[in-house]
């Protein structure tokens, strides 16, 4: 195995998007990813990106394999100022277990600190013992006291 972390490229997008997938059938929700191929590139790509990514990439064959991926965007929080919003951080099913999750998240802390910023915020699903367990081994602290709210339009 030889894993390299990389900044995305608008070709990863349609590798990036099956993994999405893979993740929205692992969190048994399928049917709520509706973005469009073309929605997905213009948003990270576009005139005016709203995301960035890091891959995870092996390239022990010499043919680069996408395993993994970090997308993240720029949070501002009036109480702590600029902190990096991890939206997904997701490694193929077939590849856990090797430490690719960390690479990705140890370079998404390197990324918050290089640009400043005064933290990582994100989101885990309360029956996702794996993920949490991961969260806690850089000793996340996880807040039972605020509710996601969201508006569909």
């Amino acid at each position: 195995m030889s894993i390299t972390i990389r900044i995305a490229r608008k070709d990863d997008c349609p590798r990036l998007l099956e993994l999405i997938r893979e993740l929205a059938e692992y969190e048994k929700a399928p049917q709520e990813v509706t973005v469009s191929l073309e929605h997905f590139e213009n948003a990270g790509f576009g005139a005016h990106p709203v995301w960035k990514a890091f891959v995870a990439a092996d390239n022990e064959n010499g043919q680069e394999q996408i395993t993994g991926f970090a997308l993240y965007y720029i949070r501002y929080s009036t109480w702590k100022g600029c902190r990096l919003y991890l939206e997904d951080i997701i490694v193929s099913e077939r590849w856990r277990g090797r430490g690719i999750g960390k690479l990705l998240f140890d370079r998404l802390l390197e990324e918050a600190r290089e640009k400043q910023f005064s933290g990582i915020t994100w989101q885990v699903l309360e029956w996702n013992e794996p993920a949490i367990n991961f969260y806690k081994k850089y000793n996340a602290r996880f807040d039972p006291e605020w509710w996601n709210g969201s508006i569909e339009l």
